[in-house]
């Protein structure tokens, strides 16, 4: 099946709006008749197969393209806007695009003039009732291993991967968050994350196919409007990254303390959010259930989730394998690891997981075994089934010749109040070759107890000696990229 006729099988007819917001309105109807009026367009003037870009900010715009796109038998290729001009290049190259879709707040930039052929605006076409046919190429069966769309995350070479996400996949990994987290038509969600990013992606995937509602909020700097939106929109749930949730708790002024009648719930993903923050939100957000969530845009976006009945018991974990997934372990040498307790690499197998890396056939090898993916994270397994994360294998750092994960030491630092994020890296040392260095944000760079002695001392009274940073760099701004998730690239929140 096309994923754009699952997602609005049943909803694409209703005149009940999808997306709800200030600056702009659409119902499903609306929806629905604008993207396959641009689908027939495409694929008239194009033909099938293409991998098509798309940059926009989370829209109107994008969503019409996004849906058009890929009921129209291409691909779509959604970028992020500030892309960089090399990087575009590398993936207009490798996915050997010739048309984008680029919002038209970002035409006269040249970049796009490496492109054959740029729309910004959405082209005009009359087309009689056939236009609106919801199955107007005569299709079926489709082959729902056709390539829906082309994700791109960055490569440990530092170019950038393409992953290939088929419509299968999309359909796999839709049915099974909706079945955990118990969506229905009355969800409405407040979107903070972009659509070029696979969790992003997955919030409207979830709430098209269960007739629910979106709410977009393209700047989460923005506390005050985020918080307002929650409670004028009615949001029944929010998503975000760790730096959101630290964020929210540590430096907004009333978020802990205000009440959201109908905000039934919170997905956490993106990264590991410290024990400290979640059990911070529970205890000053107890009615609002807490799902802490564990994927990778190679499994399309969702591998696990916490049970929120078993939040405090298993604070840390992150849970257990989502419907449809089978998790395991396994040791360097791709043998099973079966006993508690035992560390090795998360391995997945299930519909979600990508058709590979676009041109990368090596990289596809080692990272697809078997029909497992091999996530590259390490974890163990509790004696109930549990998964908890240890570390990203390249992570790791050597010290002293022992070794050293950063988590260990971020989860000491962050237990300080008024510390709102914790870095630990790696810098040269002309004793042990590495030594550590924690970079850590604060809310109040004037507030006296900020300072390094206290940090060594308390790090000193938890910590084994070789795991205490020998230097620490203090600052009031988190880096985080456009996604939430942390970056070398500093941007002020």
């Amino acid at each position: 099946m096309n994923v754009y006729d699952y997602l609005l099988e049943e909803s694409g007819f209703l005149y009940k709006k999808v997306l709800l917001g200030n600056k702009e309105e659409l119902t499903y109807n609306e929806l629905n008749c604008e993207a396959l009026k641009l689908a027939r367009y495409i694929r008239e003037t194009y033909g099938e197969n293409n991998n098509i870009v798309l940059v926009a900010p989370n829209s109107i715009y994008f969503m019409v393209v996004y849906m058009a796109i890929m009921k129209s038998g291409n691909v779509c290729v959604p970028l992020n806007s500030s892309v960089e001009e090399n990087n575009l290049r590398f993936i207009v190259d490798l996915c050997d695009s010739k048309i984008a879709f680029v919002a038209p707040a970002l035409s006269g930039d040249p970049r796009w003039n490496m492109l054959e052929k740029v729309y910004h605006e959405i082209p005009e076409k009359k087309s009689g009732k056939e236009g609106l046919d919801l199955n107007l190429f005569n299709e079926e069966p489709f082959d729902g291993e056709r390539l829906a769309e082309i994700i791109f995350t960055s490569g440990s070479t530092g170019e950038p991967k393409g992953v290939m996400i088929t419509h299968k996949n999309i359909i796999a990994n839709t049915d099974s968050i909706i079945e955990y987290l118990k969506l229905t038509a009355d969800d409405v969600i407040e979107i903070v994350l972009p659509f070029y990013y696979c969790y992003g992606l997955s919030l409207l995937h979830t709430h098209l196919k269960v007739g629910g509602s979106v709410v977009f909020n393209n700047n989460f700097m923005f506390l005050g409007a985020v918080i307002n939106d929650l409670k004028k929109y009615k949001c029944t749930g929010f998503a975000g990254v760790p730096s959101h949730f630290q964020v929210l708790l540590r430096k907004s002024k009333s978020f802990k303390s205000d009440h959201f009648p109908d905000l039934r719930y919170v997905t956490q993903a993106g990264g590991k959010l410290h024990k400290v923050f979640i059990q911070e939100f529970i205890d000053n957000q107890p009615d609002i259930t807490f799902y802490v969530m564990y994927g990778q845009t190679e499994a399309t976006a969702r591998l696990s989730y916490l049970p929120p009945e078993r939040l405090e018991d298993k604070l840390g974990s992150l849970g257990k394998a989502i419907p449809g997934v089978t998790l395991e372990l396994v040791d360097d040498q791709g043998n099973p690891l079966l006993d508690s307790g035992v560390v090795g690499e998360l391995v997945a197998k299930g519909d979600n997981i990508m058709k590979g890396y676009l041109g990368d056939k090596e990289g596809t090898d080692s990272t697809l075994k078997d029909g497992w993916l091999h996530t590259g994270d390490l974890a163990y397994r509790d004696d109930d089934g549990f998964f908890f994360h240890t570390a990203r294998r390249k992570e790791i750092i050597k010290v002293g010749g022992r070794r050293i994960s950063p988590k260990e030491i971020e989860e000491v630092i962050v237990t300080i109040p008024g510390v709102v994020d914790c870095s630990i890296s790696a810098i040269f040392d002309e004793i042990l070759g590495e030594a550590l260095k924690a970079e850590v944000v604060v809310a109040d760079l004037n507030d006296s107890s900020m300072n390094e002695m206290a940090f060594k001392k308390l790090c000193g009274e938890k910590l084994a000696m070789e795991k205490v940073p020998q230097v620490f760099e203090f600052s009031s701004r988190m880096r985080i990229a456009d996604t939430g998730k942390k970056t070398k690239k500093l941007n002020s929140v």
